[in-house]
C-alpha cells in the first residue's frame, strides 16, 4: 500500500475513535494543560475539575519551520518512553515510508495529526492529545488515566541528575563509566523507554563485580562492599550501557 493511502486510513481510523474518548473523558472542556516529561504525564484542569493522563510523546511540529520531528529523534526530551515511537519508525522501513523513517522534514498543518493516527494505530493508546506552545505544537498518545496520588508517587520516585535533569532512577557498581569499557551485567535485559514493575529498577554491574558475585555465591556484605553500588539517572545508565556495547 503505497504511504498516502495507508495515512489517509490511519487518520480516518483515529477520527472515528478519537470522537468516543473525547466524549467519555470530556477533553475539550477543560480551559488549561500542563504536562511532566519526567514523569510522562499530562494534567487537563480547569477551576473545579481536572484529569491526569499517563502519554507517549509522537512528536512536535515546528508553527514557524512548518517541520516535524520525531520525538525519538529529539535530543533535548527527556522523556524515556520517547523510544517506544522506534516502532513506528521500523515499520516504516519495512514498508519503505521515508515520513516514519526521518528524523524531521517539512509539512504542513495536517502533518502532526498524520503521524499521530500512524503511531496511534501502531503503538496503540486510548487516546490522543496535542498542546501548542510558542508556535510549537507537541502530539501525545494517551496510554492510560491516572490518578493524582498516582502522579505524585511517579514523581517522588525520580532523582534530580546533575547532567540530565529529573529521571528513573538506577543503579550501577562503582567501576561503570561512560569512558571505558568494563563490561555490562544487568538484573534483566533493558532498553530505552521501557516500562518497568513497581518493584523493579535498573541494575548493573562491571565484569569484575560479575566474577565477585559469583565467587561469593550472590550479592552479599562481601561482593556489595565490591561493589560499592551508586545511584544515578536512567539516562546516564543507558549511555554506560552503550559504551560497553
Amino acid at each position: 500500500m503505497k504511504y498516502k493511502k495507508y495515512a489517509e486510513k490511519s487518520c480516518q481510523k483515529l477520527n472515528e475513535f478519537q470522537n468516543d474518548f473525547r466524549k467519555k473523558y470530556d477533553t475539550d472542556n477543560y480551559e488549561n494543560w500542563f504536562y511532566n516529561q519526567s514523569s510522562e504525564t499530562l494534567r487537563l484542569y480547569s477551576e473545579n475539575k481536572e484529569i491526569y493522563f499517563k502519554y507517549i510523546p509522537v512528536g512536535t511540529f515546528s508553527q514557524k519551520k512548518n517541520t516535524w520531528m520525531w520525538s525519538w529523534a529529539n535530543e533535548n526530551s527527556v522523556e524515556p518512553r520517547k523510544f517506544q515511537t522506534l516502532k513506528v519508525k521500523e515499520f516504516g522501513e519495512k514498508k519503505n515510508y521515508e515520513n516514519l523513517t526521518n528524523e524531521h522534514f517539512g509539512g504542513d498543518n495536517f502533518t502532526g495529526w498524520e503521524l499521530t493516527s500512524i503511531a496511534f494505530e501502531i503503538i496503540g493508546a486510548i487516546g490522543t492529545y496535542r498542546v501548542i506552545s510558542d508556535d510549537l505544537e507537541k502530539y501525545f498518545l494517551l496510554t492510560e488515566e491516572i490518578t493524582k496520588e498516582e502522579v505524585e508517587k511517579i514523581e517522588s520516585e525520580l532523582i534530580e541528575c546533575g547532567v540530565h535533569g529529573k529521571l528513573r532512577k538506577a543503579f550501577i557498581c562503582q567501576h561503570l563509566n561512560s569512558k571505558q569499557k568494563t563490561g555490562f551485567e544487568e538484573a534483566f535485559e533493558t532498553y530505552r523507554g521501557m516500562e518497568l514493575d513497581e518493584e523493579d529498577d535498573f541494575q548493573a554491574w562491571c565484569s569484575e563485580c560479575e566474577k565477585e558475585r559469583i565467587k561469593t555465591n550472590g550479592w552479599n556484605d562481601e561482593s556489595m562492599e565490591f561493589a560499592k553500588i551508586s545511584l544515578v539517572c536512567e539516562k546516564c545508565y543507558f549511555e554506560i550501557k552503550e559504551t560497553n556495547e
